[in-house]
């Protein structure tokens, strides 16, 4: 067995959290809840659920968070998005999922409904952004809430220091964490933190780390994302193509990689985006020295 990434004393500090999205067939269904039977294994301090903008996925959404809370013992917070809806509907919905046992959010504006590159349009009876969203949140029960953080810039944003002062008003109206976009530079992470740091803002930022499942298709998704891809990736992923095992290695290698970079730089806590599939995620923790706590081997 390879020597762990990180040490026990590294190690007892780490804190990870999963991404999951609702199934969008019976066959991504049962992919799904083996993912969540498998990962739950490594106890995460919570898992997520996504929510497709204007209230796409709210029933998946609301069927997936009901599961988990009442089959597993996960501490489970839904995604919630603003954009195409009035305060009030945003409101029901919460109240949908308070009474499914939700007590945590993590709380978007979410995507233009045009898609991509349109130009966002708040509701005219609803919030304008995600730092009114959390603060309605708030005034509506005790919630714990998470937000988005971008370390290269939200692609609408003028610039980054106009997104942290949109973070600073996140974290100002009651906002507990903010989970970054993925990205795969840690000095353009470590300098966007010191960036937020120096703005007055002390919640806790996470890491959001992206395993690569398909390099190609990653590409395309970060260019809609605004996140960039260094070189290096395409070197480390050289001569993969039609070596699925070897990409799987490099892959875990990767993440494993920057996850104990950025440990080493003092972050604890990491929020890992599953793509509904355990085992890359279950080599990268591996490959750190985490232990299951059902010792089960990865």
């Amino acid at each position: 067995m390879a020597t762990p990434l990180l040490s026990a004393a590294e190690i007892a500090r780490l804190k990870i959290s999963f991404e999951f999205f609702p199934p969008k067939s019976p066959e991504m269904d049962g992919q799904l809840w083996d993912t969540v039977a498998d990962l739950g294994g490594w106890e995460p301090d919570f898992v997520s659920v996504t929510y497709g903008a204007g209230g796409s996925t709210r029933e998946p959404t609301l069927v997936t968070v009901r599961k988990l809370i009442a089959e597993t013992a996960l501490r489970t917070a839904s995604h919630l998005t603003c954009v195409g809806s009035s305060k009030d509907e945003v409101h029901r919905v919460v109240e949908e999922l308070k009474a499914a046992g939700v007590q945590r959010f993590v709380a978007l504006r979410g995507d233009p409904q045009e898609g991509p590159g349109s130009t966002y349009r708040a509701h005219p009876e609803g919030y304008a952004n995600a730092a009114e969203l959390v603060k309605g949140l708030k005034a509506l029960g005790d919630f714990d809430i998470s937000v988005s953080a971008y370390p290269e810039k939200h692609p609408e944003s003028e610039s980054v220091a106009v997104d942290i002062d949109m973070l600073k008003r996140k974290a100002d109206n009651g906002a507990d964490r903010a989970l970054t976009q993925f990205f795969f530079d840690n000095d353009q992470f470590e300098r966007y933190l010191t960036a937020v740091r120096a703005a007055g803002i002390t919640i806790p930022v996470l890491p959001g780390i992206m395993p690569i499942q398909n390099l190609t298709q990653l590409k395309r998704f970060a260019g809609r994302c605004g996140t960039s891809i260094p070189a290096f990736l395409d070197e480390r992923f050289a001569g993969t193509e039609d070596d699925a095992t070897h990409r799987f290695e490099v892959a875990a290698d990767v993440a494993a990689e920057q996850i104990a970079d950025l440990v080493r730089r003092g972050v604890s806590d990491f929020h890992l985006y599953t793509m509904n599939r355990a085992p890359l995620t279950n080599a990268v923790l591996s490959r750190l020295g985490l232990a299951r706590k059902d010792a089960k081997a990865a």
